[in-house]
Parts: C-alpha cells; structure tokens; sequence
C-alpha cells in the first residue's frame, strides 16, 4: 500500500476537485490560490467540466 502526505498538494488538481465534490465539500474548498492554473483545473475537476468551453446547450433544441 502506497502512504501519502496528507498535508501535500495532489499531482493532480483536476482528480482532487472532483473527489472534493464526491465527498460532499463546498465548493470554495479549493486550496489553491487565486488564478493560478491549478485552481482553474481543480474547479474543472469539481464542475465536471472543462473552463474554457461553453455549457451545452437543452437537448430540446434542435
């Protein structure tokens, strides 16, 4: 079994976003500072979607 630093930031902040949201943390948990990359991916990470493109749009559009 692999031990880990609790205390150390993840290798990758787009899998610690989305965990943070599985486990039920607030969304302004992130702990990585303001506008920096890392925040931005952890947000995707948490969003479940990438930031630099545009919602979808309603199915029932057509």
């Amino acid at each position: 079994m692999i031990e880990t630093d609790p205390h150390r930031p993840p290798a990758d902040p787009i899998a610690e976003g989305a965990r943070a949201r599985n486990q039920g943390r607030p969304r302004d948990a992130c702990p990585y500072p303001l506008n920096s990359p890392e925040r931005t991916e952890w947000f995707e990470g948490y969003d479940g979607a990438p930031a630099d493109r545009a919602p979808d749009g309603p199915l029932d559009k057509g």
